[in-house]
């Protein structure tokens, strides 16, 4: 079974439930992974690995998200642990506020 976690603690934080519920939808329809939300953290699970997209279709994917939802100035998308990424405030985003 293959794995990604995607932290949004950041994105929850400065845009809301609103901003992480459309990535999701934004996941599904294009991984066609099974996606569980936590308070933290969102999880792409698969039970095939051959259905399963790579690691940097996901990072990808993520980045077209950000500037679709017009969130590219504001955060950037980083590895993180093994399997892992985080949406992360950029700090010029920061040093604005």
């Amino acid at each position: 079974m293959s794995k990604v976690a995607i932290e949004i603690s950041e994105l929850r934080g400065n845009e809301g439930d609103e901003a992480v519920n459309d990535l999701k939808e934004f996941l599904e329809d294009k991984t066609g992974t099974k996606i569980e939300v936590t308070s933290g953290e969102i999880v792409l699970q698969s039970e095939e690995k051959t259905k399963f997209p790579a690691k940097s279709h996901i990072r990808v994917l993520l980045k077209k998200f950000l500037h679709q939802a017009e969130l590219k100035d504001v955060f950037r998308v980083i590895a993180g642990k093994e399997g892992s990424f985080v949406i992360k405030l950029k700090k010029a985003a920061v040093e604005e506020e």
